[in-house]
Parts: structure tokens; sequence; C-alpha cells
């Protein structure tokens, strides 16, 4: 390992401020994180929001509420809470609390309404419907009324909040308590669930909230602070909205591009809150995840967006830290906060570091591990690279199996090389998130028997997360784009009208959206393919998981078929057999790149039959001519199988 000096991250420049040292000292800000969020990561967005802040100047100090209400519902119950997806359960809890008597759902019939999904949720959750009205009707009340008893808003002149997917009802419900007793206090708002018409919608309608941000703002934030502690007009700063001023949009503000100039985010709230709370030990901090960006945007995106995604709303165009700055602050994160997990946010690796960051991190041989989000479609080689360089729990966006359907997605990859990527990543021991969607405009039930002829055949791979159909979010082009995917309806997801008040407009505010397509198929195509993914999951919760490794010796090779453990098979094959398995091993190929690559005194007609007789042995797959084997060499390391984005070994309580 080469030794290297890393020298402190140089602070971004910031325009000529137009307060004094003076009135930034009298003009403290206040950052709060609220439910629903994870308790075992600081937030990335209150740590670089805070950074910048000291930075400019200002004192901050943050204040991380989601670990106080995971004390009152319980570790292990708040985060099934938080990881939810599909109903606005998490809102649904504070929404009384956020709206008072214009809150929609006074009596608490939306458990009753979505019983299927309050007893699937509930029996994750291990609590019963009382239970959970209970924790709406008087645990809620007296949280929030506690969290604003925790410190003397007043002294602040400035409180943000951050606000995510399901963190509304709850930051709402904190801030009109605020306002109302410390009117002279800028209430401020920012995060996703503030973006375009979503936070315009709201800034219309509550009137608690003083301003919010629209997009990035890396440089708005600071600039925000300067004109309040100068007296200065705050709706003057680009990308900035006002309480009631929605009749036009903010001033543009292109996406920040400086990335090397940020702040390293700070932590230390996170980290002394945790650990007084018990949330985590001396001991266990250096198994939290670190949450960074290398990254913003998605190089892919930018040029064919995915049908389904609808992430980076107005942010896609693709930026990059250098490898040097992901370096620095990667080492300062690790000394300050004594973890060496890290979680990066970027939608997408940046394919430039697998020629810097990767191979540099390599060779200093730290003990670091990564999380990232990757293409599919990466050489053995490239997936080794991660491996090296301590990147070992991705998420690739395999969302199918099928070329055709994920053609439909724009996905921009073959089925063969998503079943690629899962086999040498578990060869080299990269746990891999992953799941299987469906209900594609376009598509044909004859995809999924297909698909689900695949899916028999890959019992020894790491088996994908779940199975849903599609969902449809603002920004995506399945719901932009209602010309090329017409659907008979669009409306927002049922749950929303039991959170927010008649007055505010759903269609506005609303992420998720329930709909159908004027060709969708019926559920029941899906089934089939829904049974043989619950059977995989099954099999890889037993103690003898499903294995295909082949073993390989001059002139032969020896395939041991254990994926079936009631049907357990052994073949030998020899001279062109095997080095023709062999060589469709590494990646998809065809008849013809073998026959030049191997020399074999074969045709191509006779190598396809070779091939063709793996196929109907179930050892290979083929797809439009390219022939992929199925089994991997010996000795594979499999993965332990979790979550996305999870990390397995930090156990909350009982």
């Amino acid at each position: 390992m080469t030794p290297r000096t890393f020298v402190p991250l140089t602070p971004a420049p910031s325009p000529a401020p137009r307060s004094t040292p003076a009135q930034r000292a009298a003009c403290p800000v206040a950052l709060v994180n609220m439910p629903f969020v994870s308790v075992y990561q600081p937030s990335l967005q209150l740590g670089l929001l805070k950074s910048l802040a000291t930075e400019a100047g200002f004192r901050a100090e943050d204040f991380y509420f989601n670990l106080e209400f995971a004390q009152l519902m319980g570790n292990r119950v708040y985060e099934q809470l938080a990881h939810h997806r599909g109903r606005l359960f998490g809102d649904w809890l504070f929404s009384v609390a956020a709206f008072g008597d214009e809150a929609p759902d006074p009596e608490g019939l939306m458990p009753e309404h979505f019983a299927r999904d309050t007893d699937g949720l509930l029996a994750d959750l291990g609590l019963t419907r009382e239970q959970l009205l209970g924790i709406r009707d008087e645990g809620v009340p007296g949280f929030v009324d506690a969290m604003l008893a925790k410190t003397d808003w007043g002294r602040f002149r400035v409180v943000g909040f951050t606000s995510t997917f399901q963190q509304n009802a709850a930051s709402f419900a904190l801030a009109r308590r605020i306002k109302r007793r410390f009117p002279s206090t800028l209430v401020i708002f920012g995060g996703a669930n503030f973006e375009g018409d979503m936070g315009r919608e709201l800034m219309s309608r509550l009137d608690f909230i003083d301003y919010a941000f629209d997009g990035e703002s890396d440089d708005s934030f600071p600039e925000f602070l300067d004109v309040v502690a100068a007296g200065g007009d705050p709706s003057s700063v680009a990308g900035v909205l006002a309480r009631g001023d929605v009749a036009s949009d903010p001033t543009d503000r292109p996406p920040f591009d400086r990335l090397d100039r940020l702040p390293v985010p700070d932590f230390a709230g996170y980290f002394a809150r945790a650990l007084e709370l018990g949330v985590i030990s001396e001991e266990s901090r250096r198994l939290v995840a670190l949450p960074f960006e290398s990254s913003r945007g998605c190089w892919w995106g930018q040029k064919h967006h995915c049908t389904f995604c609808g992430l980076n709303g107005s942010t896609m165009g693709f930026r990059s830290k250098s490898s040097s700055r992901v370096r620095r602050e990667l080492a300062e994160l690790a000394k300050a906060y004594g973890s060496l997990r890290f979680e990066a946010v970027d939608n997408i690796l940046d394919m430039k570091y697998f020629g810097d960051l990767l191979p540099e991190l390599r060779e200093e041989g730290y003990d670091y591990q990564f999380f990232y989000e990757v293409k599919s479609n990466l050489t053995r080689e490239r997936i080794k690279a991660l491996r090296d360089s301590g990147i070992v729990h991705v998420q690739p966006g395999i969302e199918s199996l099928d070329s055709r359907i994920l053609k439909l997605m724009r996905k921009g990859i073959t089925g063969l090389q998503n079943v690629n990527m899962l086999r040498w990543g578990m060869y080299y021991g990269i746990d891999i998130a992953w799941n299987i969607i469906w209900g594609f405009p376009g598509e044909e039930a004859a995809f999924y028997a297909d698909q689900l002829e695949t899916v028999r055949r890959l019992r020894h791979l790491q088996p994908p997360t779940s199975t849903s159909r599609i969902w449809m979010e603002r920004y995506s082009p399945l719901f932009s784009d209602r010309a090329t995917f017409a659907a008979n309806y669009v409306r927002p997801e049922a749950s929303y009208a039991y959170v927010y008040p008649a007055r505010i407009d759903l269609d506005r505010i609303a992420y998720f959206f329930d709909y159908e397509m004027t060709d969708a198929l019926p559920d029941t195509a899906y089934q089939p393919l829904r049974d043989e993914v619950r059977a995989w999951q099954g099999a890889w919760r037993e103690s003898a998981k499903p294995s295909l490794v082949f073993w390989s010796s001059p002139g032969q090779i020896h395939v041991d078929d254990f994926r079936d453990q009631a049907d357990r098979r052994s073949y030998r094959f020899q001279d062109d057999s095997a080095a023709l398995y062999r060589a469709c091993g590494d990646r998809p190929t065809n008849a013809r790149q073998l026959r030049q690559t191997l020399s074999l005194d074969l045709s191509a007609e006779q190598i396809e039959d070779i091939l063709f007789s793996f196929v109907r042995q179930d050892l290979m797959l083929h797809e439009d001519g390219a022939f992929l084997s199925l089994a991997l060499p010996a000795k594979p390391r499999p993965p332990t199988l979790v979550t996305p984005k999870q990390w397995p070994t930090l156990e909350p309580d009982t």
C-alpha cells in the first residue's frame, strides 16, 4: 500500500456577503430531521446544510428528532415503518397533528379503508390496529409537544426542515407549532417534496412556512442566510419560494456543478444524539453507513430516461467529483466518525471511476465498504474491480430478465447482461439488490412466460428482493408523456386523501399516482412469475443454498448442478464442448465470435448445435443468437441476502 497524505478540503468560494460578522452571529440556524427516515444513519441533507451554513459564518445546530420518535415506537417498529413503501401510513400518523381540524381523517378510518395494506403492515410491525391508532392519537401529539419544548426555538432566526417522501406531515406538525409560538422565527423547507409544482402548491396553502427551496440549495441556502442576516428580501434569492407568492416560478438557478468545492457534511450532531439515546454504541458506530455523494444526476437518464424513473426532476444533468476529492472526503468522514462503511447516494456510478477512483481505493488498501448504484452491463473484470475497491453492496438497476421488457423500460441492457451481473456479482461476493417489476405499456403475456422459464434456471443466483407492478412517479416519462403512455386514468395515490386537507390540490403535491394503462395485462399474467420468485427466495433461506458450479482441467469440465436439492445432477464435458462452455462464461457471446476466438475446427452451425445442447440441459441461456453459461467456476462466495441499501449487522432493538 502506498501511503498518502491528505490535505484538508478547501472551502468553496462564496459571493461577497451582504451581512456583517455581527449580523451573522445574531442569525443562528436550526436544522431539523423529522420522521420517517432511518435512525441508523445521519442525514446527508442536514449534514451538508450545516457545513454550508458554518462555512458561510453562521452558527448552525441540528436536531435529529427521528431518533426521538424511534424511542417512542421502538427502533425495530420505527425502522419497518420508515422503510415501508406503499400507503402513506407514516404521514397519516402525523396528519391530525399537522393540520388540526382540517385533517381529513379525524376518526382514523384509513386502516379500515385499506384493510389489506394495513394488515400486511401491522404483521411486519407486530402491532394491532388499536396500537397504531394509539400512536396516532396519543403518542404523536405528546411527541410533537415534547419536541416543541425541547429547546427555545425563539433563539433561532431560522428553523429549517428537510423533507423527502414521508417526512412532510411530521415536519408540518412541528413547524406549525414553532411558527405559532415564535412568529418572528423564519420557518423554511427544502428537499424533494418541495420541488416544482409540489413546493409551489404547498407554499400557496400553508401559512406557517415562510420560504422554501426549489431544487438544489448549495448556493441558495447560504445566500438566503446572508440576505436574512442583512435584513434584505429573501425571496430575491434565485431558487427560493416565498409563502403565497406562487404566481410564477422562482428565478431559475442551474443545477450546482462545482461538486469538488462543497464542504464535507457535518454528522457530529447525529452521532452525539444516537450515542446518547443508545441507538448506536461506541462499538457499533463503525457499522453506521455514512451517506456521501460522488455525483449528481444520471448519465444514462440524460440519454434515455427510463420510463418508470421519477428521480432527478429538474437535475438530470450528470456531474461528479474528482477521484482525489472523493478519497479525501472519505478519509475525513472515516476519521471524524469512526465508521468505514459508506453509502453512496449517487443515482449511478461514474464510469470514469473505473480508471481512477476504484484502482486508487484498491491501491490504498483501506478497509472501506461501499454501497453504490451501478449499471448492470458491467464486464467480469469491472465487477471484480468493484469488489477489489470495497464496493460490496450494489443496486445495478436490474428490474427484468427479459430483453423485450427491458427495451420497453428504455434500460439499454439485455436480459443476458442482467443475468451475467448476477453471476459474477455472486462469484466475487457482492450483494446485489434487485427487483422484478411489470406492467409496462406494450408488454405481452408471452414475455412473462419466457421470463418464468429463465427464472427457473437461476436458483443458484441471488434472488430479487421483491416483485411488483411499476409505480407511477411524478417526473417519470410514464407520468409526464401521456401521448406515448396512454392511460385510462391517472390520479394521486388514494392515501394522500387521508393525509392532506381538502384545500390542498393533491394532483399538484402527490409524488405517487394510481393509474391504469390502456393496454395493461391482468394481474393473473404475472402470478406464476411471482410464485416462482417466492420459491426462489425460500430456497435461499435454507441452510444448503442452491448451487451450480464447474471444475475445469485440461480438456474437460465437471459440472455439479445442485439447484434442486431433491434432484442433484453432475455432468462431465470434454474437448470442444468444455472449451465452448468455458468461453460462454465471461459474457454473452455468439457462435461466430466463438469460432474466431477459439480457432475450433467446427463450423458456426456445429458450434450452435453444441451450445443448444447445453441450453436443453438448462446449463446455458440463449437469446437472439447470444449464449451465456449459467454455472460459475467452483468455490463461489455467496453474499448474505439483505434488503436494498440496508446493512445487515446493525440490529434494531426488539
